[in-house]
């Protein structure tokens, strides 16, 4: 901090200003002073502006699919957030082959809304699907894409027309308790609030070790993208890929995206897909396809960000008064924003929460003492 320059002092300080961090704001901004602290130069720069961007409810494990149903009221009724549409319907189709009846049984058992279709049906709906091998498939009519950007600058014009502030440029690189509030330098200043809430996204853990409080042991994993000329008839196809989750493929903008579906460990980056990876992951949707990749467009890599039971993290760390979590989002941080924010909101202004009991347990980072 330069000589003589003053600390901006503020309510709740958030860093990081991804979906998790903007979205809070945007909620908390009502009943409290908020200012983002984002290290980049602009807001949603990793993992938000590199989602697959679709909303699938019966994605994730028991705790998700609880956010999963609670953020979608927002998406089919956005209220103040946006004017627009925040939905369009793709549909997901998820195929099982020879060895693999048993999991088709075990996710159609384990979700709602997931219909059983016949290897005809499948390749009736998506007609590059190869039938020899397909043993059948589970369809969700009702999921649908996302539109990112609307819902990222819905809660940034909310959060703005509240008073809030973000600044960009502003890695928290000292991150101290003084007395009862916290102090976090960055290049942009210096900022003091009694609470902060860690939504760093894959750097979490770095925030976290940086302020002296016990870690969660987020691990980023990189997830791979490639881009192919989007074949005849693709627009219409819903989200496809192996039930096994070792590829997928979505229609995007005149394109059709393939993913590997690859969970690689890496350290906190600004990730770059690897070649090997992409090629076995387009393999093996060549493999199911009737579809020969000649040529890619344009590739790219993201990071989901873990913890141990891949479910996210959002409470006051039980070891360091004011220091919220909002992390551990993986692969689901856009669709369950909504419902995340608004428990953030609820637990930072010591409103009773909207989410149940068990779901407030089971978010907290209480669960890793």
């Amino acid at each position: 901090m330069a000589v003589g320059e003053t600390p901006m002092n503020t309510d709740v300080l958030i860093i990081g200003g991804g979906i998790a961090g903007i979205s809070a704001a945007a909620r908390i901004a009502p009943d409290a002073k908020v200012i983002v602290l984002e290290r980049e130069k602009a807001t949603g720069t990793h993992s938000t502006g590199r989602s697959a961007a679709i909303f699938v409810l019966n994605y994730g494990n028991a705790t998700l699919k609880a956010l999963n149903a609670a953020s979608e009221p927002v998406f089919r009724e956005p209220g103040d957030l946006c004017e627009g549409p925040l939905l369009t319907p793709r549909g997901e189709l998820l195929l099982a082959t020879e060895g693999e009846a048993g999991a088709l049984e075990k996710a159609l058992a384990a979700s709602s809304g997931l219909e059983r279709l016949t290897p005809e049906e499948a390749v009736e709906i998506v007609p590059v699907v190869r039938r020899d091998g397909l043993i059948g498939a589970a369809f969700e009519r009702d999921a649908s894409d996302i539109d990112v950007d609307l819902l990222l600058g819905g809660f940034i014009r909310l959060l703005r027309a509240q008073g809030g502030q973000i600044v960009t440029n502003a890695e928290a690189m000292s991150v101290t308790r003084d007395g009862d509030v916290w102090r976090v330098e960055t290049p942009a200043g210096v900022y003091v609030a009694p609470v902060i809430i860690n939504a760093a996204g894959a750097w979490a853990d770095v925030v976290a070790e940086r302020a002296g409080v016990r870690k969660i042991g987020l691990q980023p994993m990189r997830r791979s993208a490639a881009l192919i000329p989007e074949p005849q008839g693709a627009a219409k196809w819903p989200l496809f890929g192996s039930l096994r989750e070792d590829w997928y493929a979505k229609p995007q903008s005149g394109t059709l995206m393939i993913s590997p579906a690859d969970e690689d460990p890496v350290e906190p980056q600004d990730a770059w897909p690897d070649d090997m990876v992409l090629a076995e992951g387009i393999d093996r949707f060549e493999r199911m396809t009737t579809i020969q990749v000649t040529r890619v467009e344009h590739t790219w890599a993201g990071l989901r960000s873990f913890t141990d039971d891949r479910t996210p993290v959002a409470g006051f760390a039980p070891d360091a008064e004011g220091f919220f979590w909002l992390a551990g989002q993986g692969g689901y941080g856009i669709q369950t924003s909504p419902a995340l924010s608004a428990l953030a909101a609820d637990l930072v202004t010591g409103r009773d929460p909207m989410m149940s009991a068990d779901i407030v347990a089971a978010l907290s980072p209480g669960r890793f003492v």
